[in-house]
């Protein structure tokens, strides 16, 4: 009894160590096809409008993903994320830029972030 306690202790740490498996499957194509979305999570993660139930869980995790440069993240959502702040930069820059000073106005975690985004 003793043993499965401890196993399901270390189960419970290691699984901490990512963010929800539910934001894996998260499918990014309407935010990339479909400015008018894209925008909608943006002005939600600047609390300039209202959150889909999506956006307000993104919105949750943005502090901690940026400050450890997305350590939590798996593999897939690395991807996911890369993805939807390229597409932001490239065609709202205005918006990465307002993003960027709300979550990182000093600027302290953009050298390591902008190395994140790079990395294949």
């Amino acid at each position: 009894m003793k043993v499965y306690c401890v196993v399901l202790f270390l189960v419970a740490i290691v699984a901490a160590d990512f963010y929800n498996s539910k934001f894996d499957n998260f499918d990014i194509q309407p935010l990339l096809e479909n400015d008018r979305i894209l925008l909608s999570y943006t002005k939600c993660f600047l609390d300039q409008g209202p959150c889909a139930p999506d956006a307000k869980d993104f919105k949750k995790v943005i502090p901690e993903a940026l400050e450890t440069t997305c350590g939590k993240c798996s593999p897939k959502q690395k991807k996911l994320i890369k993805e939807v702040i390229k597409a932001v930069r490239e065609r709202h820059p205005e918006a990465w830029e307002q993003l960027t000073q709300k979550y990182d106005k000093g600027q302290k975690f953009k050298d390591s972030f902008d190395k994140f985004l790079q990395e294949e």
